[in-house]
């Protein structure tokens, strides 16, 4: 058996789940480097992943790797970045187990990270909150599900993971009404709520029912959202609030652009 199996399944197994407790959200962005990675080098050399030794993953065909995700894939600076960092986090457990590998290992850990440009992140006004909050028809579940994640999105800033994660349970809507959460870095978080957010969530929660660990904003199939879903879902109705509000497709919102808007929500959620 090669170096490189048993290692990768005890950094993930060992390293990652026991020692360092890593988040879920952490585990799962590893996983998916390494699944691009082992994909792209059984094409490149047409072994099985079950093959490959740590000697077939020298810094030439790191480097190759990252380009091609730039590339082929057309992943930004960012993501690229958070690929090697995934990479280089196995090479520094792999150098203390197989120090007959040290060369290699050196190498790949010697590649560096890119400089990123940071581009300005638009944000919503007032007139624009109100359009994309409307947008959602409320005729349909789905409208109306939209309609009330949109409207928390909006208020609280949270995060795609901490909007998709969100269970029955998670929110108060009597005195004091709040939301809790288990956001990035494992916070805790708890975060207040307006009285037009509350009503809005009032009316969803009564229409959602279901037990307390079930999903707040769950998909058609009763699970929980994907990151990719609440995407679509935001710039389906992004689609349908320019047709009242022209300034909006210019700023073509995303969940990250709610977070900024964010700051000026008091202004449309009192």
């Amino acid at each position: 058996m090669s170096a490189l199996a048993p290692s990768l399944q005890a950094w993930f197994t060992d390293r990652l789940a026991k020692q360092l407790h890593a988040s879920p959200n952490t585990v799962a962005a590893y996983r998916d480097a390494w699944r691009l990675l082992l994909g792209y080098l059984q094409q490149r050399t047409g072994k099985q992943p079950s093959q490959l030794d740590l000697t077939d993953l020298d810094a030439t065909t790191i480097s190759a790797f990252l380009d091609h995700l730039e590339g082929d894939r057309h992943n930004s600076v960012r993501t690229r970045n958070a690929r090697l960092a995934a990479l280089r986090s196995f090479f520094k457990f792999a150098s203390l187990r197989h120090p007959e590998h040290a060369a290699v290992i050196a190498q790949v850990l010697a590649i560096p990270t890119k400089r990123a440009d940071h581009p300005e992140v638009s944000y919503l006004n007032t007139e624009e909150i109100t359009a994309l909050v409307d947008a959602p028809d409320p005729r349909t579940w789905t409208g109306r599900r939209d309609r009330a994640l949109i409207d928390l999105a909006v208020q609280t800033g949270l995060r795609v993971s901490e909007l998709t994660g969100l269970r029955n349970c998670d929110i108060e809507l009597g005195v004091g009404a709040h939301v809790r959460c288990t956001g990035k870095g494992r916070k805790n978080r708890c975060t207040p709520l307006t009285k037009q957010t509350v009503a809005v969530l009032r009316t969803w929660a009564r229409e959602r029912r279901g037990g307390p660990e079930d999903p707040l904003f769950p998909s058609q199939r009763g699970g929980h959202l994907s990151r990719v879903g609440v995407e679509e879902l935001v710039a389906k109705h992004a689609t349908t609030a320019a047709k009242t509000c022209v300034s909006i497709a210019k700023k073509h919102p995303t969940p990250h652009v709610l977070r900024h808007s964010c700051v000026i929500c008091g202004a449309v959620l009192v």
